[in-house]
């Protein structure tokens, strides 16, 4: 009905990390979503220009409606995860890293119920610790009249990556500084992975926003899904 909105969930991690080059990546790993479980790569060069790479034309066309970006593509995205080392292959993208021990956030994050922190209503009292402590917002409103929350259930440090972008070396793993520009998505300034669940709520009645033009890695119109391997350990 007009005016109606509907609601969609998304869970996994997001994991953020910055370079002395400038280059920044925001990667999506989603273990349970509307299309089913895929990883999704967010990057921005240090001269501003904001990428989106993702497996299927579903996913690009419903990431590029919520944020912004100068370029889509196509392209598969390979997430492997062995206890704290992840590789992350996806178009001109290859990154590595590793995760650190839990911190204090991370503990006080898990001591919350799940079902609590998943509700978007919960997202009223995390708000102003988040926007202090770790300079994201917790709710807000995105691109299309869309609005969205995020949950966080977990937090670990990123200790370490190695980042090549088009086949360049970007530098040791810094602050995710300026912040990313894709919209209402955020990260946290230092890196990290973050365990969330992602409410979407959009209008019932409206239609895809137009965004930039998506291309394949190949430059074929054939589109290609993704299969995450594992999820991240949570001890």
């Amino acid at each position: 009905m007009p005016g109606r909105r509907t609601r969609t969930r998304f869970e996994g991690w997001i994991v953020g990390t910055g370079t002395a080059s400038g280059t920044r990546v925001v990667l999506g790993h989603w273990t349970r979503s509307p299309f089913g479980r895929f990883s999704d790569v967010m990057v921005e060069r240090s001269d501003g220009h904001r990428l989106l790479l993702a497996p299927s034309r579903r996913t690009a066309d419903f990431i590029a409606a919520t944020y912004v970006f100068d370029d889509v593509e196509v392209t598969p995205v390979d997430v492997r995860v062995a206890g704290r080392h992840w590789e992350i292959t996806a178009g001109p993208l290859d990154l590595r890293l590793t995760t650190g021990r839990r911190g204090l956030t991370g503990r006080l994050l898990r001591a919350v119920p799940a079902p609590l922190a998943a509700r978007p209503a919960w997202t009223v009292l995390t708000y102003p610790p988040a926007r202090l402590l770790l300079g994201v917002r917790t709710r807000g409103s995105a691109g299309g009249g869309r609005h969205e929350w995020y949950g966080a259930l977990d937090l670990l440090p990123v200790v370490s990556a190695t980042t090549v972008y088009d086949g360049r070396d970007q530098g040791p793993l810094a602050p995710v500084t300026p912040p990313v520009r894709f919209g209402f998505g955020s990260t946290p300034r230092a890196p990290g992975a973050v365990r969330v669940v992602t409410t979407v709520a959009l209008p019932r009645s409206s239609g895809p926003r137009r965004g930039p033009a998506t291309r394949t890695s190949r430059g074929s119109s054939r589109r290609s899904r993704c299969r995450p391997r594992r999820c991240p350990s949570s001890r």
